[in-house]
């Protein structure tokens, strides 16, 4: 969440000698995954937010003056449909529940709520503190704000249901961040990380992990490419996306 990328290449090697988390003495179970399809990305895409609805994917993108939401024919990349924000604003994590979309902000405390079927704004939610990932699972709104604790939140007034603390071998895992609801776990990008995680909604704990190392090494990243970050779910079709900001590709994944 840190956005210049000078400062990404210093934090991300801070994190190779001072490791975000670790999993020993906690059983958590390490999948492995194989790529099914490729499919192309607009690099000048700084992916905050991924989702798939009624076969269509969904972005939103972040950097201040050069914020959208995006709609996306998914094996072209050919962008549908557009919205640009303000300068002022730096959009978030994004996520569709009911035919009504969520987008966050990261420091300005504002939700923009749109018609997923016009893509034309409807409202706006506020809420305290930094706006990271956003997901549902159906019924409310599960958002990241950059620490260990995830927000379950009412979708009509972005009330605060419950606060669940996320865990790794039984300590607080920071940097929870792009936010995926699949197979009843919360998906998560760990920022400065290649590594997904999933964790139980009700315990916080994580119970898996996927590492994604390979998936676009960054000895091959060019050089504006920046961290792993966007998980997709297909709910009609099972498949899995999964992009990076800047990331010139979108992978459809199948886990082993």
């Amino acid at each position: 969440m840190f956005r210049h990328i000078s400062r990404i290449r210093i934090l991300l090697f801070l994190t190779m000698l001072f490791p975000v988390f670790s999993c020993a003495g906690e059983s958590i179970v390490s999948y492995d995954y194989e790529v099914v399809n490729t499919y192309a990305h607009d690099k000048t895409a700084y992916t905050q937010g991924l989702f798939v609805e009624n076969g269509y994917l969904y972005e939103s993108c972040g950097q201040y003056g050069m914020s959208s939401f995006r709609k996306y024919d998914i094996v072209s990349g050919k962008i549908m449909d557009e919205v640009s924000f303000g300068r002022e604003y730096f959009a978030e994590g994004s996520c569709c529940l009911d035919g009504i979309v969520y987008i966050l902000t990261w420091m300005e405390e504002t939700c923009f709520v749109y018609d997923l079927a016009t893509m034309s704004q409807i409202g706006s939610l506020p809420y305290a503190g930094e706006g990271w990932g956003l997901a549902t699972d159906g019924s409310q709104l599960i958002m990241s704000d950059g620490t260990s604790s995830l927000r379950f939140l009412d979708p009509l007034t972005f009330a605060l249901r419950k606060t669940v603390e996320v865990t790794m071998d039984g300590k607080p895992l920071r940097f929870i961040n792009e936010l995926e609801y699949i197979g009843g776990m919360i998906w998560a990008n760990v920022y400065l990380s290649d590594t997904v995680v999933m964790i139980n909604p009700e315990t916080g704990k994580v119970e898996g992990k996927i590492d994604f190392s390979r998936l676009y090494p960054y000895s091959e990243r060019h050089d504006k490419a920046d961290v792993l970050n966007g998980i997709a779910y297909d709910r009609d079709t099972g498949k899995i996306y999964v992009t990076g900001k800047l990331w010139p590709s979108i992978y459809e994944i199948e886990i082993l």
